[in-house]
């Protein structure tokens, strides 16, 4: 079974709208997580699947009740770092004190443990591999933050493409689900997010085939904010930024709602646990 994966974040914290939503002001912009993770939590249930939801920390520090309506609601609670910035701009020192903080902050809250990690943006790149240490040194088993693929933000083009152990420093040892990706002619393209939007559905029920038939299990990444045609529209937001945000957001639930009926899906932890050949979680 292949997972299905939720980055939990409100619409005024990604990356694309970072020039006209600045951190310094986001208490000040209307809140609309709660409403639209209702509405993904009720689409899950109707189709009976189970997934992995992975919480910035700053949004579960606003909305800690969307943070224990996960755990209440029998899906697997994941940790998406604290302030949503990106780990090639942070010291080592600065990404073990937000992470240290996102994890302990999302296991006080909800009463469980936190094993898995994603980082915003998928900012685990080349340069930045030496957080993975960090993570298997702050306790988590597995992480999902590289992408085998090219992009102007993120990826190692050179990366595996299926889950598996990397061995760290000091003989630790971590379990890594990369992103998973479409193969099209203009390359490899991730499945979720934008591309997920933009593309017909058959092109990701086929990369979900593609997968199953060499016996591992992929994943998908979705935004609650993706869901959700009415939110506000930041003036300002020009150019690729705004195609990239707004684009097909008002067909992105019925496209999910077809997806669930044509694909199973799991959480990540147990698509790990069970991925054929050696076990990829501690």
């Amino acid at each position: 079974m292949h997972a299905f994966t939720v980055d939990v974040e409100d619409w005024y914290h990604v990356e694309n709208l970072r020039p006209v939503a600045p951190r310094e002001h986001w208490d000040e912009f209307t809140p609309r997580l709660e409403a639209n993770q209702e509405r993904l939590l009720a689409l899950l249930e109707h189709h009976g699947i189970k997934a992995t939801f992975f919480v910035l920390g700053v949004a579960a520090r606003r909305h800690p009740a969307v943070v224990r309506r996960i755990v209440e609601a029998g899906h697997e609670l994941a940790c998406h770092g604290w302030s949503h910035e990106l780990i090639y701009r942070q010291s080592p020192e600065l990404f073990r004190e937000e992470t240290r903080r996102a994890k302990g902050f999302l296991e006080d809250t909800a009463g469980v443990a936190v094993a898995g990690y994603r980082a915003s943006t998928f900012s685990i790149v080349t340069r930045s591999l030496w957080a993975l240490d960090v993570l298997a040194e702050e306790g988590f088993s597995y992480d999902s933050s590289i992408a085998p693929l090219r992009h102007d933000r993120y990826g190692i083009p050179d990366a595996p493409e299926n889950p598996h152990r990397r061995t760290l420093s000091g003989g630790r040892e971590l379990a890594e689900f990369p992103v998973s990706f479409m193969r099209t002619l203009a390359g490899r393209l991730p499945l979720g997010g934008g591309f997920f939007r933009l593309f017909p559905l058959r092109w990701a029920v086929r990369a979900f085939d593609r997968y199953a038939a060499r016996g591992a299990p992929a994943m998908i990444y979705i935004h609650p904010w993706e869901i959700d045609p009415g939110q506000p529209r930041v003036e300002g937001l020009k150019g690729l930024r705004r195609f990239r945000h707004y684009a097909r957001i008002a067909k992105t639930y019925d496209k999910l709602d077809r997806l669930f009926s044509q694909v199973k899906f799991t959480t990540m932890r147990a698509a790990l646990e069970g991925a054929s050949g050696p076990a990829l979680l501690g």
